[in-house]
């Protein structure tokens, strides 16, 4: 009995890509393009009609970034798995793609044969990482710490309450103190953690074991 094809679906902003790419996949005997799409908003789309195995998914596209499409996808498609593959390989990038449900990152310069074997990888629950991208990680895990974080109790104690989902308003009234005071932790929070958001402090501080 023959085994089932491996069914794909391609995802990237550049018709001619997807074409290339669709191309390469359709000469392996045991891989199947079932579609393609130009965001990730369309792939999702297609998602919802057409089944597949594996979604090979750019990272930066116009319409939507292959980020938020993952994160789609694997909420609703759990079964469907995701290959990044892309030009960009910065640290953030590959993080916020794999902490999306990615099951693997690889580079469109990577050799046919690296992107065939990771499609047939990640189609059986692995997970692949071009050499440079693993590499990059290993020498990120390894840097040198930078200096400890330390937050204030209330600055703790603020973040805490956002990390629950209440607004400056509601952490104002159960602190009580004014929203002023709630910002102006926030801020401070922001400027030791190094970031620009409430998402990202909330995320680095349950990382660093700050808040719990």
């Amino acid at each position: 009995m023959t085994e089932p094809k491996i069914r794909i679906l391609v995802v990237d902003d550049h018709p001619i890509v997807r074409a290339g790419i669709a191309a390469t996949l359709e000469d392996a005997p045991d891989l199947c393009v079932v579609g393609d799409a130009g965001s990730g908003p369309a792939a999702l789309e297609f998602l919802a009609h057409t089944a597949a195995d594996v979604v090979l998914m750019d990272l930066r596209m116009p319409g939507g970034d292959g980020v938020q499409a993952t994160a789609g996808i694997r909420e609703r498609y759990p079964e469907v798995r995701v290959l990044i593959l892309t030009t960009y390989e910065s640290d953030d990038a590959i993080l916020d793609a794999i902490e999306a449900g990615a099951s693997g990152y690889l580079l469109k310069a990577a050799p046919e044969e690296e992107i065939l074997a990771g499609v047939r990888a990640v189609s059986v629950g692995k997970t692949v990482l071009a050499p440079e991208i693993a590499a990059s990680l290993v020498a990120r895990v390894r840097a040198p710490r930078g200096p400890r974080v330390m937050l204030t109790p209330r600055e703790r104690e603020v973040l805490t309450l956002v990390a629950a989902g209440r607004t400056n308003g509601q952490i104002a009234l159960t602190l009580g103190v004014t929203e002023a005071t709630v910002k102006t932790h926030l801020v401070r929070s922001f400027e030791k953690l190094g970031v620009g958001d409430r998402t990202r402090a909330v995320t680095l501080a349950l990382e660093l074991g700050l808040i719990g």
